[in-house]
Order: C-alpha cells, then sequence, then structure tokens
C-alpha cells in the first residue's frame, strides 16, 4: 500500500505537468519535463485499425514509417539519425498510431522534422512498398502464427466486436493491399486535428514552437470515422500447432470502461506482489502445474474486453484451468468485500499509476487523452477506484457476466474445451 501510494503521489506531480494546449498550428501539444538527460517526442495518430479503409492498410502504414520523403531518403533518415544517437520506432494499436523518436536533450529540432517529413510528405514509393514494407508485414504476420495468446486475443476482438475494434493489427497473408492503398489511407488520417504531439525530457514551450514551425501548413479537417462500437460475442476455434495449447474465455462490453470492472481484474490477476510467491489470487492456488491463466483487460474509448488467457500443454489440463478460472471469476463477480475489495481497488490504481512511469506508458495512457482534448492527467483516472463501492461492483460485473461470453480455441481444437465445458 505505502507503494502504491509514492507511486500515485509520483504520478500525479508527473501528470500536473503534462498539460494539453492547442497552438496556433490547430495540433494538440502536451509535453512533461523531469530533466532526464534524454528526450522522446512522438506524433499520435487516430489511424488504427479501427479507423482503416482496407483490411491491413494500417499495418502497411506503420511499416511505411521512415521510409522515403521529400526531404530525405530511408537510407538518409538511418544514417542521420545513427549520427545523432537517435532510436527511431513506429508502433500499431486499434486506435493509433503511435511514431517516435528518442534521442539527447538538444537535438529536438532535427528529431522533429524526421516526424514531420513522414507525415506531411512521405513518398509512398512502390518499390519501397515492394521490396521492404511488405516482406516486414508477412514476416510479422508469419511470427504471429507462433503466438497462439496473440491469435487468442485477435480472434476475440473479430468475435466481439466485428468490424471496428474487430479489425485485426495485422494484415491478410494474401492480401491486396497496394502502395496507393496506404497512400489514400495516410492522406485521410494525417491531418491536423487527428494528431497529439507528445513529449518527455523537452520543455512545453520549446515542443509547440517546433510543432507550430512545422505542422501548419498540414491539411486541417480528418476524413477517417469509425462506427460506434457495438458488443456481440460468440465463439470460434482455430486449428494450429506450436506452442502451448490456449483458450480465451470472457466478455466485452459497448461504452466508456468501467472502474469496477479494471479492479475485478486487478483482484483476479494471478501476478504476486511478492517474487516467487503464489500471491492470493483466487486462481493461482487451484491451477494445474504447467498451466497459466492471464487476467486480460483492454479498455478503448468506447468499449472494453476483460477475459482469462488459458494455456497449457494439453487440452484437458487447459480444460482444468479455465473451469478454476471461470469458478474465481463466478465467485468474485456475486460480489467482494471488505479486505478483498480494498486489495482488488489497490491493486488496480497501482496498475494504472504505474503505468505511466515509463515513456510508452505515458504515451498510451495520457495521450489518447490529449488526442480526444481531455484532461490529460490520470488523476481522474485514480480519483474513479474511490468511487467504487461494494453494491457498485457486484451489479457492474454481474452485468458483465450477463452478456454473451467470447470464447477462443488456438491449437488441438479436437482435444480443446467448448465455452459450456467451462460452465459459460
Amino acid at each position: 500500500m505505502l507503494v502504491a501510494r509514492a507511486s500515485s503521489r509520483t504520478v500525479q506531480r508527473v501528470a500536473r505537468n503534462f498539460a494539453t494546449v492547442v497552438d496556433s498550428a490547430g495540433v494538440k501539444v502536451a509535453a512533461v519535463d523531469t530533466n532526464q538527460p534524454t528526450t522522446s517526442v512522438t506524433f499520435l495518430v487516430k489511424a488504427g485499425s479501427r479507423f482503416e479503409s482496407k483490411p491491413g492498410v494500417a499495418h502497411g502504414l506503420k511499416n511505411f514509417a521512415f521510409k522515403g520523403t521529400a526531404k530525405r531518403s530511408a537510407l538518409g533518415t538511418v544514417r542521420e539519425s545513427e549520427i545523432y544517437g537517435g532510436v527511431l520506432s513506429a508502433s500499431l494499436s486499434r486506435e493509433h498510431l503511435a511514431l517516435t523518436a528518442e534521442f539527447l536533450r538538444g537535438d529536438e529540432k532535427y528529431f522533429v522534422d524526421v516526424l514531420t517529413s513522414f507525415v506531411t510528405s512521405a513518398k509512398f514509393a512502390r518499390h519501397e512498398y515492394n521490396e521492404y514494407v511488405a516482406p516486414v508485414m508477412q514476416t510479422e504476420v508469419e511470427e504471429s502464427k507462433f503466438n497462439p495468446g496473440f491469435q487468442a486475443i485477435e480472434a476475440a476482438h473479430a468475435v466481439a466486436f466485428h468490424n471496428g475494434l474487430g479489425s485485426s493489427l495485422l494484415s491478410s497473408p494474401h492480401n491486396s493491399i497496394t502502395h496507393e492503398d496506404i497512400l489514400s489511407f495516410a492522406r485521410s488520417t494525417f491531418t491536423r486535428d487527428n494528431i497529439a504531439v507528445l513529449g518527455t525530457g523537452i520543455d512545453q514551450a520549446t515542443l509547440s514552437t517546433l510543432v507550430e514551425q512545422s505542422l501548419s501548413k498540414m491539411s486541417a479537417t480528418s476524413q477517417i470515422s469509425s462506427p460506434a462500437s457495438s458488443y456481440f460475442g460468440g465463439e470460434t476455434r482455430l486449428q494450429a500447432h506450436g506452442g502451448p495449447q490456449t483458450v480465451f474465455t470472457g466478455f466485452g462490453s459497448a461504452g466508456v470502461p468501467s472502474p469496477e470492472v479494471a479492479a475485478l481484474a486487478a483482484f483476479l490477476s494471478t501476478t504476486p506482489a511478492v517474487k516467487w510467491s503464489q500471491g492470493t489470487s483466487p486462481i493461482a492456488a487451484a491451477l494445474p502445474t504447467g498451466t497459466a491463466v492471464e487476467v486480460v483487460y483492454l479498455p478503448y474509448s468506447d468499449a472494453s474486453l476483460f477475459g482469462l488467457l488459458v494455456q497449457g500443454p494439453t487440452g484437458s489440463a487447459v480444460k482444468e484451468a479455465g473451469n478454476a478460472a471461470v469458478q474465481a471469476l463466478k465467485t468474485a463477480t456475486n460480489g467482494l468485500k471488505g479486505d478483498d475489495l480494498k486489495k482488488a481497488l489497490a491493486k488496480a490504481k497501482f496498475a494504472a499509476a504505474s503505468a505511466v512511469d515509463s515513456r510508452a506508458g505515458l504515451v498510451s495512457v495520457l495521450g489518447s487523452k490529449v488526442l480526444s482534448g481531455h484532461e490529460s492527467s490520470i488523476d481522474s483516472t485514480l480519483a474513479s477506484f474511490d468511487k467504487v463501492t461494494e453494491s457498485g461492483f457486484a451489479k457492474a460485473t454481474s452485468t458483465l457476466l450477463k452478456n454473451k461470453p467470447v470464447f477462443v480455441a488456438v491449437g488441438d481444437v479436437a482435444t480443446l474445451p467448448y465455452v459450456d465445458d467451462l460452465g459459460l
């Protein structure tokens, strides 16, 4: 508890300095500076897979990052960035594309220019797509086949939400995407009102000035949209070879994510507070040897997905572990009392607060708030847990379980359980 409180105080100090502004270029800019020796700048673009115009174009856009632009070639970007000692990276989620530069203090002008060049003058050349982008996309697709956990979460989104949030983070193995498709998607997403610029280790005024100089001539209005998320639920089974036998079972909901469900995830989590101990999770003690259960909670802007990812060496072991996990889930959703609820809320608070301790976490957690124009602080998230009551927890979590479940089996589908085998 003392660690959680200390972390919370640290985050609140940082968050108060993470201020949102709209500069004269019409781009939302936010920065936090704790006097660290390095700086990072992220262009967060509302260009996740839920917004794509054609399946797989968001995946392609992510892999086109830092290729040829009007200012420099892909090789030129690599050479210059290495001379400065910086690191460039791109990551994709269902709602955002994050383009990040990390570098030594004082080099912000060059690296903001690199990021700006991609969002304003990328060439999206055919030869770069054929020689560099498409092969990397295909490699990432092939690698995912050996990660049954990733496959299960991807399939769970498709079953839970169908379109929008159900769109895959990866392109299909035999896609028909062209460089023109990616160019068209980029043009519709790379607009001033669709980008937030986030900095760490840099003064707010300095970053705002650089953004104003760099992005003022961008198109102002985005042409992308995504329908409001609806939850459906359902079941699917994927035959796979290699890796552990895997089952995902869970529930989703449309609307604003609930602190009660976040607390439920924290209560059931099998990660112990003390390393090498079993912990006090109601799931951990009931698991057969060789199996594992990961509690998954994925909140989005207008929906959330909660579930249990069960993995083991055989279908029978997964069934046994899945039954134990589902039973613990049902017991918890009947209501948590006294110390159990206090423990769940404290763990949920700590998870939320510690998520912003790293640069990547800060951008992930607070970036979407900056982009949407909300208060760029984690204070409101932490405060929401203080309002959770025993009756409110019981009502919210029991309502979640009344929805149609999501169930995904990946592996030897002949031996893996079905949803009714786990009591759902």
